[in-house]
């Protein structure tokens, strides 16, 4: 016998539950190689922080791509080094794994995804989608007679989901989430303002500088990076209101996601909706002004999650002690 752990392999951070302890791991999918020997060097902290940093024989990057498996070894063996700081596999124990999953998953990714988590050392794994147990964890009714809607605005995907009597009624997915908003920062410096930075640069501005409202003022920062023309090392200046201004496009498009999945909900659930409003959960929630810009945009309340990091990896862990809160039932695989 082993451990019952609830894993939320996000493409930017990996959140492990395990009973009865709770969330006992939070730290980014990131995992760094040695390129000729395909030796784990830094998983984790360690190994984001060498994204963009490291010499030609050391290769550091994300195993988990828009929440689906890009590496199969590289995140198998993350994940395996994860489990065993935890202790959860030994010679004599295996833990019993449920992972979370986007929506859209294909039968293929799904098994990709099933493998990691035996290859780590799991006795035996099933697989959740992840918005419905986002929903789960944020306490949300999902086994009753009232539909509920979620957004879940994650790093690699964000996905919605309309929920009533344990399932999902219809759902919707985006390519507007944490990684491509990074992308359009750094398209914007380089275009606008003629300077490249790396990701880890891209990433920071957005923490300190993105808004998702135009009356947000959230100052401004300067910005090392390399001159477009010259390729010397060059310092600009950047407010809030520009990092607005790139992501604009970005966000509307998440806005016209979520009303096109409302727009295909069947009228009474509809009306819940309208009644109950719509709960943000994920990393995207973070954003300033963000439930306040859905709002405006979609027509319904909407209200952040009180642990929106959490909520899949929370709801995971519900999931193991009660899994008929959803109407379909976690199938367990083994090894």
């Amino acid at each position: 016998m082993g451990r019952r752990m609830g894993i939320d392999f996000g493409t930017s951070y990996i959140r492990i539950f395990a009973e009865p302890d709770g969330i006992v791991l939070r730290a980014p999918s990131v995992v760094a190689l040695d390129k000729r020997t395909r030796e784990v060097i830094a998983t984790g902290g360690d190994a984001k922080r060498m994204l963009g940093k490291t010499p030609s024989g050391i290769l550091a990057y994300r195993p988990i791509k828009e929440s689906t498996v890009a590496e199969f070894d590289a995140a198998a063996r993350m994940l395996e080094l994860f489990l065993h700081k935890l202790k959860a596999v030994s010679f004599f124990s295996h833990p019993k794994i449920l992972l979370s999953a986007p929506l859209q998953i294909t039968e293929v990714g799904q098994m990709a995804l099933e493998n990691v988590a035996l290859e780590a050392g799991a006795r035996s794994v099933a697989v959740v989608e992840a918005p419905l147990a986002a929903a789960v964890g944020a306490g949300l009714r999902v086994n009753a007679a009232r539909g509920c809607m979620l957004m879940d605005f994650g790093g690699g995907m964000t996905e919605m989901a309309v929920i009533s009597s344990g399932g999902i009624v219809c759902s919707n997915s985006s390519r507007a989430c944490g990684d491509r908003i990074d992308t359009v920062i750094q398209n914007y410096l380089r275009l606008r303002r003629n300077i490249l930075v790396g990701e880890s640069t891209a990433e920071y501005i957005k923490r300190e500088l993105a808004t998702a409202l135009p009356g947000i003022n959230r100052g401004s920062m300067r910005v090392s990076g390399l001159h477009v023309r010259t390729g010397l090392a060059c310092t600009v200046t950047v407010t809030s209101g520009e990092i607005f201004e790139a992501i604009r496009g970005m966000l509307n498009s998440l806005a016209r996601s979520a009303v096109a999945t409302i727009e295909q909900t069947p009228p009474d659930i509809a009306a819940d909706i309208f009644d109950y409003g719509l709960l943000l959960t994920g990393g995207g929630s973070q954003i300033p002004g963000m439930a306040k810009f859905l709002s405006r945009a979609v027509g319904v309340r909407v209200v952040v999650a009180r642990e929106p990091l959490d909520c899949v990896a929370m709801g995971l862990g519900k999931l193991l002690r009660t899994p008929r809160l959803i109407s379909q039932e976690p199938k367990y695989r083994f090894r």
